[in-house]
């Protein structure tokens, strides 16, 4: 063969010792309007996995060496989260990669991306700071350990729904205290929920609202840290950002504010018995309860997607435009990424603290 990946700035042939010394994060060089880029595996027979964005990506391996490779199509603008899945079906973490998510994940994303500031680099042997104060919430609902964390001293109480992704994958505790220390963001109290059974607890359902509001704010509130539990902001990503303006549609002055990644507004009851989940009716549920024009005069929502959920943009347009002409104030924006909790790191900070900012 006499390719070499010079272009991805690696010098000499793969799976020389010169190569992986220079071998790092996956690279990417233009390719029309948009990018390929370069991921590299040294080992055993593998697969690029993504979290949503594409099928995986099959390495091969570079002549008989210890490089195995692929170079893939990229569009413009995408952060994806991704990990390598060997034959055996293990999966690991890119050892070559300081942005880890989790034990066994990795995020890449093309030159165009935007940064994401307060999030840091976490390899896969780093272990993430936990919130040092734990709740046992046990009610109609059974038992569940919360997690809470006042973020500069505390304030308004924001609830991270699938609050283990928040505490495991991704750092928020760490990313909310940056923030609230360089002042892009106020003092919070952050509530990380964990969720037991997602589809079951998130497809609008009042009894979770309910003991959210029931009992697990006053516990929240008889725990020591400073929180104010009567401004209450929910961060929901997914089937999370549907529960959220399911709970303010339905619960009137529960919730003060959202702050919605990539809301599942396809959902309907029979959503899931469908061979295609998305194409039932434009906006699911929640449009056809924001078409009756409930008042919701006082509610700020911040609603983001990822520029490239193709299938969920007429989803969630509607249910943008259906909430604002509800009388919420609204801000809408598009994320550069899929459905993947990569992009919805740094629209989580933006959004909580717009939707926290009184004019």
């Amino acid at each position: 063969m006499e390719k070499t990946f010079a272009a991805y700035g690696l010098p000499g042939e793969p799976g020389t010792d010169a190569f992986w010394a220079a071998a790092g994060p996956p690279a990417s060089v233009p390719a029309g309007s948009g990018w390929v880029t370069l991921f590299l595996w040294r080992g055993s027979p593998a697969s690029v996995d993504f979290e949503s964005w594409s099928e995986p990506v099959p390495l091969r391996r570079w002549a008989d060496t210890d490089c195995w490779y692929a170079e893939v199509a990229m569009p413009a603008r995408l952060r994806v989260t991704y990990r390598f899945r060997t034959d055996g079906g293990s999966a690991y973490a890119d050892p070559l990669n300081p942005a880890g998510a989790g034990g066994d994940r990795s995020i890449a994303a093309t030159p165009d991306c935007p940064a994401q500031p307060h999030w840091p680099d976490l390899g896969a042997d780093d272990v993430l700071p936990l919130p040092a104060t734990r709740l046992r919430w046990a009610g109609r609902l059974g038992r569940r350990t919360v997690r809470v964390h006042p973020a500069g001293g505390g304030g308004p109480v924001v609830l991270l729904l699938d609050g283990d992704d928040w505490l495991y994958l991704h750092p928020a505790m760490t990313a909310f205290d940056s923030a609230v220390a360089q002042g892009d963001l106020p003092p919070v109290t952050l509530v990380f929920l964990p969720a037991q059974d997602r589809e079951a607890e998130f497809g609008c359902r009042a009894e979770l609202w309910e003991a959210i509001r029931d009992e697990l704010l006053p516990l929240v509130a008889g725990s020591g840290v400073p929180a104010d539990p009567d401004r209450l902001v929910v961060a929901g990503q997914s089937l999370g950002g549907l529960s959220a303006m399911y709970a303010a549609l339905e619960l009137p002055g529960l919730v003060s504010g959202i702050a919605c990644q990539s809301g599942s507004f396809w959902w309907t009851p029979d959503a899931a018995h469908r061979a295609d989940p998305m194409g039932g009716p434009v906006g699911g549920v929640i449009a056809a309860r924001l078409h009756e024009r409930p008042d919701l005069s006082g509610l700020r929502v911040a609603f983001d997607v990822g520029e490239h959920e193709t299938r969920m943009l007429p989803h969630c347009a509607l249910v943008e435009t259906l909430t604002e002409r509800a009388g919420a104030t609204v801000r809408v924006s598009r994320s550069a990424a899929d459905h993947d909790r990569a992009s919805w790191r740094h629209a989580l900070l933006r959004d909580v603290a717009w939707v926290l900012t009184r004019t």
